[in-house]
């Protein structure tokens, strides 16, 4: 305040009073207005929690739908849960290897496990035939990733969206020789190549209605014999240098078969090249 209006406020005491009264006011408004941000601050926080807990629910649900949505594609196979579960976390772990981001990992962690979705539309009679297939039959049973593709296309969500880029990719071959599209090299997604050896690899060391588990030996030598045929050479690699890690996780989901090397014999299908 100017020094002149000080003065005058001194020699006159009612005006010293109304200045006195109008600073308490001040005080007072100023006062309320903390209380009520306070308040309101508080509000927010917990608006902000519930809403954490909401967005926390809803992804849960999302993802149990998905689960869900995978088991009813392969429900007829007794090992389908342990699948799902390997598959996140192969697919994850050499994510992680690539130098892939946080989100990048966590989004494949999710989303592997769709890669067979398409399956649901193949009949019961080529999916769990114990024999080789025909070339009629394996070309009704290569669909299935253009099935899942399907089914899993136009979606809005993130992960669903990864999925469908997975489920239509993960059965090319870094030589361009693999299906549904014939792609090569760095043409296929990072996600595709990612899970199409982790599949391999789940596959070959998994019991099937057409072969006995092969030996962890014998899975690593396919996949190493087809770096840079079938496989990207730096998933490859991820996966040779940290093999004890993907034994870890065959170990702990799942109970690992011992199988005896000496005795072991390719299957018919496998030996065909239908497989996987």
């Amino acid at each position: 305040m100017e020094e002149s209006k000080l003065s005058d406020y001194s020699s006159n005491p009612d005006q010293l009073k109304k200045y006195a009264d109008d600073l308490a006011k001040v005080y007072q408004s100023e006062k309320q207005k903390r209380k009520e941000l306070q308040v309101a601050n508080k509000q927010l926080v917990k608006f902000a929690d519930d809403l954490n807990k909401t967005v926390k629910e809803l992804q849960g649900a999302y993802l149990d739908t998905i689960n869900r949505l995978v088991l009813a594609a392969e429900y007829k196979d007794e090992d389908t849960g342990d699948h799902i579960i390997r598959m996140s976390r192969y697919s994850a772990f050499i994510a992680e290897k690539l130098g892939l981001s946080a989100r990048e990992v966590q989004n494949i962690r999710y989303a592997a496990p769709m890669h067979d979705v398409g399956k649901i539309g193949i009949p019961d009679s080529i999916l769990m035939k114990p024999g080789k297939l025909t070339d009629e039959e394996f070309d009704f049973m290569k669909t299935h990733s253009t099935i899942g593709a399907t089914i899993l296309a136009d979606s809005k969500a993130e992960i669903l969206q990864l999925a469908w880029q997975i489920a239509i990719s993960h059965h090319e071959k870094w030589n361009g020789r693999g299906y549904p599209q014939g792609f090569s090299g760095d043409k296929i997604t990072i996600a595709g190549r990612i899970v199409g050896l982790a599949d391999v690899f789940d596959a070959l060391t998994s019991k099937r209605p057409y072969k006995v588990p092969y030996p962890i030996e014998v899975a690593v030598d396919i996949i190493k014999k087809e770096r840079e045929e079938h496989f990207d050479p730096d998933v490859v690699d991820v996966f040779l240098e940290n093999i004890d890690e993907f034994v870890k996780i065959k170990e702990e989901v799942g109970s690992a078969e011992d199988v005896s090397l000496a005795d072991f014999v390719r299957s018919e299908r496998d030996q065909a090249g239908k497989g996987t």
